[in-house]
């Protein structure tokens, strides 16, 4: 009897020993113990490139991690291309099959006028720019993932299409001729940036076009289509 008051008497004072401790480190950091596990959970699925169904592992490799990237070569960023100012390396890569579509009536059956025209399934517009609109399977790349597509750029999924099942792309152009001067249809590696959340709106897509350390790329951009 007196080793169980004993053991209970233990187990009750260790109890409240860890309880005071993170009831102190919350106190102090802010940061419950519930976050801090979360936080490591997040760095295992980070570290071996998963995004795990049910759980909250959006980022494959985050935004910041590529806007660092080219931030620390500032000064070399204008002798130097997208594809070449970045380790594209360091991400995961999935070969698709990639081909160019329009807002127009060819890709899309809509014409000038159609309440719909030029809306993707996001609800955002369609846009070439730095961050272009792309069209995937959304099984495999949700809405809001981010690619970087060699020849092409970046890619961000807010669109889809019947015919774009597995790996395969549709990558906007504005007008039919670009897309056969420019593209066509391809076989390349695309390099997961970003995996989104499901969700896409204007606001974000502008913000990620604005970014002040990447408007050399986008002036390339602008300065190859005209």
């Amino acid at each position: 009897m007196k080793c169980i008051r004993t053991w209970s008497r233990r187990t009750l004072m260790t109890v409240l020993f860890l309880g005071a401790l993170f009831t102190t480190y919350e106190a102090i950091s802010g940061v419950q113990a519930k976050e801090i596990v979360k936080w490591g959970i997040e760095k295992i699925g980070e570290s071996h490139s998963l995004k795990w169904t049910g759980f909250s592992v959006k980022s494959i490799q985050s935004q910041p991690v590529l806007q660092s990237e080219i931030s620390s070569n500032v000064e070399t960023l204008e002798e130097k291309t997208l594809e070449e100012s970045v380790d594209w390396s360091q991400y995961p890569k999935r070969t698709v099959v990639a081909t160019g579509y329009t807002a127009g009536v060819e890709s899309t059956g809509k014409k000038p006028g159609h309440p719909e025209y030029g809306i993707t399934y996001s609800g955002v517009k369609v846009k070439r720019d730095l961050y272009s609109t792309i069209a995937a399977d959304l099984n495999i790349f949700p809405i809001g993932t981010i690619l970087f597509i060699p020849d092409y750029g970046f890619g961000v999924v807010a669109d889809k299409g019947s015919a774009i099942k597995g790996n395969r792309l549709d990558l906007y152009y504005p007008t039919v001729e670009d897309v056969y001067e420019n593209w066509g249809k391809k076989e390349v590696d695309v390099y997961i940036v970003k995996y989104g959340d499901g969700t896409l709106d204007e606001n974000e897509l502008e913000a990620l076009n604005e970014t002040e350390s990447m408007q050399v790329f986008r002036q390339q951009l602008m300065n190859s289509r005209s």
